[in-house]
């Protein structure tokens, strides 16, 4: 009897979220044999919780009016800070109006235009009759004009349920609650993927032409985050872990301004482009205070430290689960908030038990995005692996820089769905598939060896749970929104040892089967690897660029740090190796953001 599974296909992608199957529709469109594997059944996949909506330049409402994708490509590389690739950023803004319009098509109910006069922020804002039913757009942070589209507040839930619709209706082959573990690779080309069962704790091999990792991002590194309890950035690590492909930019981690305290639910930034005030323990609207254009629609980055900023003058509101401000979406009325807000007006009930209609909304920043992730060229091939690639949040494409714009994830999603499927549908039509059954068997064989050797506890009795505690917690407090020389050193010497230590895990459990505990000692040390990686990062760019803010070098320094951070993991090395490479400036030079450039020390509240 074999010891494993086998499957093979054309393509096999890791992942069946938003950007997973975006591209799995668009290779199965072209005739070619798709695998989709997920953690989740694929519904259930994070981009579901996607809340405000995805950014296309349709120009349809009256703020949206004129916008172009020359706009949104501005928009897009002032909200990285430079630091994004101009040729990705390009490429998107000119597609994602393709892609709103194709999947209002494929039957996504997006709010659309109703012509009248309403007040937005003290003033009107008067709707063309003639644009009546056309796609509308919302108010989003660091944008020129309004252009997010979005289904009520529950746009990465229709966009999901419609995209699996697709799935399901050209036959694509789906394994949920299936694990991937490592890459089967030869060092130059990839293969396909070792995987595990979650039902049963058996082991799979899928072989492929091309192999696709769209595990979304790491948030749960940080233990308070935003994102879902399967975010934990496995395909990161087990692309990292080959020692050939290097991901980019991990030190860039955004926290978003509004978790609802203390689940740390995200609070949509539409609630702010509908209209939200931020609120200090006063009642006090202080974002004008620092951002008099942009006030509470400054990009996140620089919300989110004005917020903190705030909080350490002492104007927080003081609770159990630390300093917070208030939310206020009360003025918006009980109509709107139930229908346009009607996902974050049931999370306030439901987990802070309180009614946004009446009541004010406790928030604080809390992580929410990876900028970083598997460093790929414009078409999405990793570096370093023929015949794998990367897309959505697990990939640094790079569109993002140092600061992804609200709106613009949900968009790529699809927009790198549509652009990298096709790509992968080319690459896998002229590729090979000759994997011999030797390498198969030694990948095989590696994963057979770390399960066993946990289960019989042959390495030591290190506790999982203690360790993602302590890594969780050092990231918390000394790689956060804001970053100092000493606790940057502080954290990856802790990181440094809790590699070190994740060799010696025991299990508390049998780990037979269907064991959680065994899945979590699986994921430490690669985990361990990206928390590493994200310190390690932080440490060496000694700037300040987007949502990676150095107390120590509070400004922006392009002469030294126009880079992107490459980091590699050489096989059997106990620490990452950091290398960089140009950022390409195509078409904006370098300039000012128009919004929190001034250094945070020398800008204060004018109370």
């Amino acid at each position: 009897m074999s010891r494993y599974d086998l499957f093979s296909s054309d393509i096999v992608i890791v992942g069946a979220g938003l950007a997973g199957e975006r591209a799995a529709v668009e290779a199965a469109s072209q005739g070619l044999n798709v695998i989709l594997l997920s953690l989740v059944p694929p519904r259930r996949s994070h981009s579901s919780a996607a809340q405000g909506g995805m950014q296309a330049s349709l120009g349809n409402s009256a703020m949206g009016k004129g916008d172009s994708p020359d706009i949104h490509f501005a928009d897009t590389v002032k909200g990285s800070d430079w630091g994004c690739d101009q040729d990705v950023a390009r490429l998107f803004a000119e597609t994602a109006p393709i892609a709103v319009r194709q999947m209002a098509h494929w039957g996504i109910p997006w709010n659309r235009v109703v012509p009248g006069t309403r007040m937005y922020d003290g003033k009107e804002i008067h709707e063309d009759p003639e644009k009546e039913g056309l796609i509308t757009a919302r108010n989003f942070g660091g944008t020129a004009k309004w252009r997010t589209c979005y289904t009520a507040d529950g746009s990465g839930h229709t966009l999901l349920y419609t995209m699996d619709s697709v799935v399901i209706k050209l036959g694509i082959t789906v394994h949920d609650r299936t694990e991937a573990l490592s890459l089967i690779h030869d060092g130059e080309r990839c293969y396909g993927v070792v995987a595990r069962c979650l039902r049963t704790g058996a082991l799979r091999v899928y072989t492929a032409k091309s192999t696709v990792i769209a595990t979304g991002g790491y948030g749960r590194l940080y233990g308070a985050s935003t994102n879902a309890v399967i975010n934990e950035g496995s395909g990161m690590f087990v692309a990292l872990e080959t020692g050939r492909v290097p991901l980019g930019n991990m030190e860039a981690v955004q926290f978003h301004p509004t978790g609802i305290v203390p689940s740390w639910i995200l609070i949509t930034e539409g609630a702010r482009g509908d209209g939200g005030y931020l609120l200090d323990k006063n009642g006090h609207r202080f974002m004008p205070d620092y951002e008099p254009n942009k006030k509470e629609l400054a990009s996140r980055d620089v919300v989110s430290r004005r917020i903190i900023q705030h909080i350490r003058k002492g104007y927080g509101v003081d609770s159990p689960y630390g300093p917070h401000v208030w939310l206020d979406i009360r003025h918006l009325g009980a109509q709107h908030i139930n229908t346009n807000l009607r996902e974050i007006a049931n999370i306030s009930r439901n987990f802070a038990g309180i009614d946004p209609v009446r009541d004010l909304i406790p928030v604080r920043p809390t992580q929410h995005y990876s900028m970083g992730g598997i460093r790929t060229n414009i078409d999405g091939m990793a570096y370093g692996m023929e015949g794998l690639f990367a897309l959505g949040e697990a990939a640094c494409w790079d569109m993002h820089g140092f600061n992804r714009l609200g709106g613009n994830s949900l968009a790529e999603t699809i927009v790198a769905g549509m652009i990298i499927g096709k790509k992968i549908s080319g690459y896998t039509r002229e590729a090979p598939l000759n994997v011999s059954s030797s390498l198969i068997e030694e990948h095989v064989r590696m994963q057979e060896d770390r399960i066993q050797s946990l289960i019989h506890c042959r390495n030591g009795k290190e506790n999982v749970y203690e360790l993602r505690r302590e890594m969780e917690q050092t990231l918390s407090e000394n790689v956060g929104i804001f970053r100092t020389e000493e606790a940057l050193q502080k954290a990856v010497a802790k990181l440094h040892e809790l590699h070190q230590r994740s060799h010696y895990v025991g299990l508390r459990s049998g780990g037979q089967r269907a064991n959680p505990e065994l899945a979590s000692a699986l994921r430490i040390t690669g985990m361990i690897k990206l928390a590493y990686c994200i310190a390690a990062g932080a440490l060496a760019r000694k700037e300040s660029r987007g949502s990676h803010f150095r107390e120590d070098y509070p400004k922006r320094d392009d002469e030294n740090w126009l880079t992107r951070t490459l980091a590699y993991w050489p096989v059997g090395a106990d620490q990452p190796e950091l290398k960089y490479e140009p950022v390409k400036i195509t078409e904006l030079p370098p300039g000012d953001r128009g919004y929190g450039e001034a250094s945070m020390d020398a800008v204060g509240a004018k109370r």
